[in-house]
């Protein structure tokens, strides 16, 4: 099914400019693990934010010798320590996009939130760039269609970071082969196609910054882990059983059910990572205390606030935009106090990536 995605149609490198913005996305039904070349383990489902996003340009011209040539700049200026990571993507792309061979790239981005905020900006990154590449490829080739083109940048995100891919769809996307969802796929993500109630199309993501510093134990390690983790196939396991419960919530509006998934999730992914060997801990005291005001705000609000974690120390505190006034108000007089340097980040469910 790959060779669907190899570029064999006749073209000329000329020159231009070709820009899109992709936002980040934060995952509900996790993946931990993942197989040889970017295939996950288990299924993952996720929304993708609207105000956290890379905004990405590429200036491109014929080349004089065949390889990959580019430059890179972060906020204008160059960043050496970030080529490693897009050598590796640009070789593994090659194949399927054989015309940057023959281009001059120059590759201008920039976040929408601080650098080192603690939000992970590879998704919204390497999303941003991979709809730029197809952006050059329909260039070449006027008579892609838009889904192809979706779906082949989706399958080209996936290959510079898992998550990216999933950036690429509004709204709730699912990445990874299921029979709970008929367009499901291991190679790039899919819209969720299923019945989504009222109550959740309306969500609100406050980001509380607990730690912005690198973390100590990086995420691809964490990956690795997994492969000999000895409740691997157990939480493959309870993340398809997960999905299928949340599929329920999102039919129902069952909100009680929803948040049970979310935090079991959020709570598993870390249980796996302080029970790998070796093993290893990304959350922080300001973290716990978060998570148990939440669900004492919860128990005495009657809400229907809760929250969520990446591989990282921060959370997402995830809640309906009714709730919106009454949430902030809670940051402000209990949680912000957690957050280092009081910050914080407002943001929602988003429409997903556009061109610029």
């Amino acid at each position: 099914m790959q060779d669907e995605f190899v570029f064999d149609s006749l073209y000329s490198i000329g020159s231009g400019l070709v820009q899109w913005r992709s936002p980040s996305n934060i995952a509900l039904i996790k993946y931990w693990g993942k197989k040889p070349i970017q295939i996950p383990s288990n299924p993952s489902l996720s929304f993708c934010l609207s105000n956290c996003f890379t905004s990405t340009k590429v200036s491109f011209m014929k080349n004089d010798k065949t390889g990959i040539n580019y430059q890179f700049f972060f906020d204008g200026k160059k960043k050496p320590k970030f080529e490693s990571k897009l050598d590796h993507f640009f070789e593994k792309i090659s194949k399927y996009c054989p015309y940057i061979l023959e281009m001059k790239m120059v590759i201008e981005s920039s976040n929408s939130f601080p650098h080192s905020s603690g939000i992970a900006s590879s998704a919204s990154a390497f999303s941003a760039l991979s709809l730029c590449i197809m952006e050059i490829e329909n260039l070449l080739n006027p008579k892609l269609e838009k889904s192809f083109f979706f779906r082949k940048a989706s399958f080209l995100s996936r290959l510079g970071s898992g998550s990216a891919c999933r950036s690429i769809i509004k709204k709730f996307s699912v990445w990874g082969k299921t029979d709970l969802i008929s367009n499901s796929s291991d190679l790039f993500a899919s819209s969720f196609n299923l019945k989504v109630h009222n109550s959740f199309n309306d969500l609100c993501d406050t980001i509380l910054i607990v730690d912005k510093s690198e973390k100590e134990f990086s995420s691809t390690k964490g990956h690795e882990l997994m492969n000999s983790h000895i409740f691997g196939e157990i939480r493959v396991s309870q993340a398809k059983s997960n999905l299928s419960l949340i599929i329920e919530a999102f039919d129902s509006g069952n909100y009680k059910l929803f948040i049970e998934v979310v935090e079991t999730e959020a709570l598993t992914l870390h249980a796996m990572m302080m029970t790998s060997n070796p093993y290893f801990i990304l959350m922080k005291s300001n973290t716990l205390k978060i998570i148990k005001s939440v669900w004492e705000f919860r128990k005495k609000h009657n809400s229907r606030l809760c929250f969520t974690l990446d591989a990282g120390a921060n959370v997402h505190l995830i809640y309906p935009k009714s709730e919106f006034d009454s949430v902030q108000r809670f940051i402000l007089e209990v949680l912000v106090g957690y957050c280092e340097n009081g910050k914080f980040i407002n943001d929602k469910i988003g429409i997903g990536p556009f061109k610029l």
